[in-house]
């Protein structure tokens, strides 16, 4: 598999994908593509907007993207591509999508089968076995809690340390220690933003100037930069 998960598109005060595009164009390569994108975590604008506001992007780093709402039948044009990105938003309601359109299992097999793919926020939730650590308002029953399970951890993008000042509700690491409490068995990891992790030739990287948080039950969180073994993450029971 190759995969390209990242925390977030944008950091303040950037362009759209700015940050993330030279690694984008290293992940793909130098010969363009035409990528399959999923824009359906859209909910207040258009995935013809979407669409636009990627391939703005991609075409300054050699690549391009179609949107899968152009196709009729949605799961050849998974079979078809060449690379595949899913792109951030509400995650309940890409994932909602995803099932509807019978492309969850159609993406998962591609990809293990070597197609590479690229995701932000919502886009790297649903590259985990479910999306139970997005940080996004369940705003529509996504049929079903499950997803892609390319990796057998858990992400929570966006991850923050602390509240913003006078916010008096749960820190992300108190939510985090809620969800290991029901689901003990599983690895949560806090990918700040800035940073993601590319896994390719069977080894996972962290990318970015930012250190991930690795969070299990009834162990002190433990915190790993970029450079660090971090293939341990990709073993089903850690």
């Amino acid at each position: 598999m190759k995969l390209l998960l990242i925390s977030n598109s944008t950091m303040p005060g950037e362009p759209y994908l700015d940050y993330p595009k030279l690694e984008i164009k290293n992940f793909l390569g130098s010969k363009p593509l035409n990528a399959l994108f999923i824009p359906y975590a859209a909910v207040t604008f258009s995935f013809d907007l979407y669409e636009s506001k990627v391939e703005e992007r991609f075409s300054e780093i050699g690549h391009h993207v179609t949107s899968i709402h152009h196709y009729s039948d949605p799961v050849k044009a998974v079979q078809d591509a060449e690379a595949i990105v899913v792109g951030g938003g509400n995650t309940w309601q890409l994932v909602r999508m995803m099932h509807d359109n019978l492309i969850m299992e159609a993406i998962r097999l591609k990809v293990q089968d070597g197609t590479p793919y690229i995701g932000w926020s919502a886009g790297s939730n649903v590259a985990c076995p479910t999306l139970r650590t997005t940080n996004d308002m369940p705003i529509i029953d996504p049929h079903g809690f499950d997803c892609m399970g390319l990796v057998p951890f858990q992400i929570n993008p966006h991850y923050l340390d602390a509240n913003p000042e006078g916010h008096g509700g749960e820190t992300r690491e108190q939510r985090i220690e809620e969800f290991l409490e029901i689901n003990p068995e599983k690895t949560v990891v806090g990918l700040r933003e800035g940073t993601m992790f590319k896994y390719e030739n069977k080894s996972l990287q962290l990318i970015g100037n930012r250190n991930v948080r690795i969070f299990k039950k009834g162990r002190v969180p433990q915190e790993f930069k970029a450079g660090d073994n971090l293939d341990f993450l990709m073993k089903p029971h850690i």
